[in-house]
């Protein structure tokens, strides 16, 4: 390695300013510095010595998705598996190298279709704007696959990344200046602009048939209630409910912590999201207070849905509303990204902790809309800023109180 690093370093004169490849420092720069710790150094004021730049912090964020990426690959095969044959019943373990290639097939088409097409537009911008590729992509070229359903067309994929970069960040000043996290601004996109593909039995699982084979999710089972009277793939399912709500003989407990249920590619698994936020954790880079505050307020906003009562999606203990959908990922993953987070230390917990209540009340609530954390998140995004002017204006009074008192 030290002997590319040498060969990479002897080549940066000639991509300098005067160097006859001058024009295309953009693209040498990204590439040398993702590879190897660049050779400059910061000249004057005050600076911080550390040896992780923004690059590091970013791959360790992608190593902490793995465990995500693994599994939902491995799951995304089970459950294409599982609609082929037209029986849930099925071993999740079973034909274990089968699934992982056939969930390889749909996944990676995705990622390279991801981070083309937004990798492309960030180096025209960096010509355009004579500086190296923005290190945030990094990280949100690997969330928008994970967050999408397995069936998703590629095109949708590439429409909905193009729109995420261009609108949702370059037009702001590129990384860092953005104020929505990327890779939801996608989601949001193709949900409202493409919603019967985002949604529905017939997206969960890649080559499940509407007319077929149904592929809803924990959450789509118990939107489709009628009144009090549970309905699942149109059969009504009052005899397999539980005390809990949950259709107990379609998914256990252990079946959402594990994953083993149909949902986006990297949201399914709880232990492998738990897995991540360990690692983030670790190495500094995720923010616990905002983790935690955002699984309390879930459990709490859980609890007011049990105050209220009615059916067995409002009773459904506050504990299970963790488990499902993208609740934990986005508790890791998505709330955490310190661009478009609350900067604060207290505004981390104000933040997560509303961004939790009110991703249950539009699950719970919302007939039409039986996930929510995506909005929640985008809406506590807007509000972040906020958050912070109004935690720092509390700390000035305080101060200016104590001045006076002394």
């Amino acid at each position: 390695m030290k002997f590319l690093e040498n060969i990479v370093h002897k080549m940066e004169p000639k991509f300098a300013k005067g160097g006859k490849l001058e024009k295309w420092n953009p693209l040498f720069e990204s590439f040398a510095t993702l590879a190897f710790t660049p050779a400059h150094v910061t000249k004057k004021g005050a600076h911080i010595r550390d040896g992780v730049d923004l690059k590091r912090t970013m791959m360790t964020v992608i190593i902490a998705m793995i465990p995500c990426l693994l599994f939902g690959i491995y799951n995304t095969g089970h459950w294409e598996m599982v609609a082929a044959a037209g029986d849930r019943g099925l071993d999740f373990w079973a034909s274990g190298g089968t699934k992982f290639l056939l969930g390889l097939k749909v996944v990676l088409p995705l990622i390279v279709v991801s981070y083309g097409v937004g990798l492309a537009i960030e180096f025209v911008f960096g010509f355009l704007r004579g500086h190296s590729l923005h290190e945030g992509f990094l990280v949100s070229g690997m969330l928008i696959p994970l967050i999408m359903p397995a069936d998703v067309p590629l095109w949708m994929v590439g429409v909905a990344t193009a729109f995420a970069v261009i609108i949702g960040k370059e037009v702001f000043g590129g990384t860092g200046m953005n104020i929505l996290n990327v890779a939801l601004t996608a989601r949001a996109f193709l949900f409202f602009a493409y919603p019967t593909s985002m949604s529905g039995d017939n997206v969960w699982m890649s080559g499940a048939e509407t007319d077929g084979f149904t592929g809803s999710t924990v959450l789509g089972d118990l939107a489709t209630f009628g009144g009090d009277k549970p309905m699942v793939a149109g059969v009504e399912a009052l005899d397999n409910m539980d005390s809990s709500g949950l259709l107990e003989s379609t998914y256990s407990v252990w079946d959402m912590m594990m994953g083993a249920i149909p949902g986006s590619i990297g949201e399914t698994s709880v232990i492998a999201i738990g897995i991540g936020a360990l690692i983030l954790l670790m190495t500094g880079v995720g923010s616990l207070r905002i983790m935690l505050s955002f699984v309390v307020g879930g459990f709490v906003g859980g609890l007011l849905m049990n105050a209220i009562g009615g059916n067995a999606y409002l009773e459904m203990p506050a504990f299970h509303h963790l488990l499902i959908g993208g609740f934990a990922f986005g508790a890791v993953f998505m709330a955490t990204d310190p661009v478009t987070a609350a900067q604060t230390a207290t505004g981390k917990i104000i933040y997560g902790f509303l961004g939790g209540v009110v991703a249950i009340l539009i699950r719970v609530l919302n007939p039409a809309y039986p996930e929510g954390v995506m909005l929640a998140i985008l809406f506590m995004n807007v509000m972040a800023p906020i958050i912070d002017h109004y935690v720092v204006q509390a700390n000035i009074k305080r101060r200016l109180k104590r001045v006076k008192t002394a």
